[in-house]
Parts: C-alpha cells; sequence; structure tokens
C-alpha cells in the first residue's frame, strides 16, 4: 500500500479554522475540492508558524522577480472567508512536520503537511536520519495534506488564518496570558486572581 497523500490542486477552498470554545479550541487546516474535503489538525503555535513564512515567502517571491510573479502585496477582499469550517470536521491526522515551497514555473504556492509519527532512536544523529527516511519514503512515509495555491489564495489563507489565531483569549495586560472569562491567576499579581 502507498503513502496516503490528500493532494488539491487547485483546491476550491483552503482554510484554517478551528472547532471548540476559546480557551479549548482545537486548530485545523481544510481543503476542500470537487465535493471532497479533508481536514488535518495542528496546534495554535504551527498555524501562526505557517501563516507568517507563507507571507514571507511570497514577499520573498516578489522581491526576486521584481514584481513581476503574480502575488498581490496584501490579500484581496473578495477572497476573503470568513465561513466556517465545513462539517462535519473529520481529522485525517493530526500534522507533525510542515514544509512551504514556490514552485516558479507553475507560479505556485506549495503546502505540505504530514502527519505527527514518533520515532525511536538511539541518537539525535540517528533519530534526524530515520526521520529524514520515513519523510521521504512515498510508499511507507506518513499521510500527507499537499496543497497548491496561487499567489492570491495563499495570501487569503495566510490573512485569515492570523486572524484565526488571534480570535482566541485576550491577553491580560500585565503578564501577556490569556485571561479566560472568569480572569486567571497572573504571575505579575503573585499569584492573585485578575478578572477578565
Amino acid at each position: 500500500m502507498s503513502r496516503q497523500v490528500f493532494l488539491y490542486d487547485p483546491p476550491d477552498r483552503f482554510v484554517a479554522g478551528t472547532v471548540g470554545l476559546p480557551g479549548r479550541r482545537t486548530f485545523f487546516l481544510q481543503a476542500s475540492a470537487s465535493g471532497r474535503t479533508t481536514s488535518v489538525a495542528l496546534e495554535k503555535t504551527q498555524v501562526a508558524a505557517l501563516a507568517e513564512r507563507i507571507d514571507e515567502l511570497l514577499d520573498e517571491v516578489v522581491r526576486r522577480t521584481g514584481g513581476n510573479a503574480p502575488v498581490p502585496a496584501v490579500a484581496p477582499t473578495e477572497l476573503t472567508d470568513t465561513a466556517p469550517l465545513e462539517a462535519p470536521v473529520e481529522e485525517e491526522f493530526r500534522v507533525g512536520t510542515m514544509a512551504l515551497a514556490w514552485d516558479g514555473e507553475e507560479q505556485r504556492m506549495i503546502v505540505e503537511a504530514q502527519a505527527l509519527v514518533e520515532l525511536e532512536a538511539e541518537s539525535e544523529e540517528d533519530l534526524a536520519e530515520a526521520e529524514e527516511r520515513l519523510l521521504q519514503d512515498d510508499v511507507n512515509g506518513p499521510p500527507m495534506l499537499r496543497v497548491r495555491l496561487t499567489g492570491t489564495q495563499a495570501r487569503a489563507f495566510a490573512k485569515r488564518a492570523l486572524e484565526v489565531v488571534n480570535a482566541g483569549r485576550p491577553p491580560c495586560p500585565l503578564c501577556s496570558l490569556p485571561l479566560d472569562p472568569e480572569g486567571h491567576v497572573c504571575p505579575r499579581q503573585n499569584g492573585y486572581r485578575r478578572g477578565a
């Protein structure tokens, strides 16, 4: 049996979204096209890092091409997607490794999210080598979501992803930790509860 690859080239929709209440949200990447949908779970920090790296890579593409690449400086408002994730949200896998690339010939951003795998090794070098072999293995490698986006789609994805990340609980003005509706124990208040 060969490696399971969920390919969307191009997707009708590719978004980051959440399920659950702030403080207990589960983050997902969701791609859909032609009546099929793939949802993969990941951490909030992974969503933020992915969005930031997409923007950085697109900025670099624009810089290197002297502005000739079909990449907008900001996400076009007509591509703003505020709709929730398509239900039912069924997790295919939890993301471990992500990769980005720009295909200069096709003028497309390639986003890959591979399933989290646990490997055992005797040293860090052995672990790194085993991980690289597994990720490159087209037969036994972990499941992967691969999405190819135009520069415009990539900018719109990054904008929404950052908005989703920032839509959680407000930060405490003293310690920057998230405030729950009932407040939190603020380390800058010597452990006293601070209200929202």
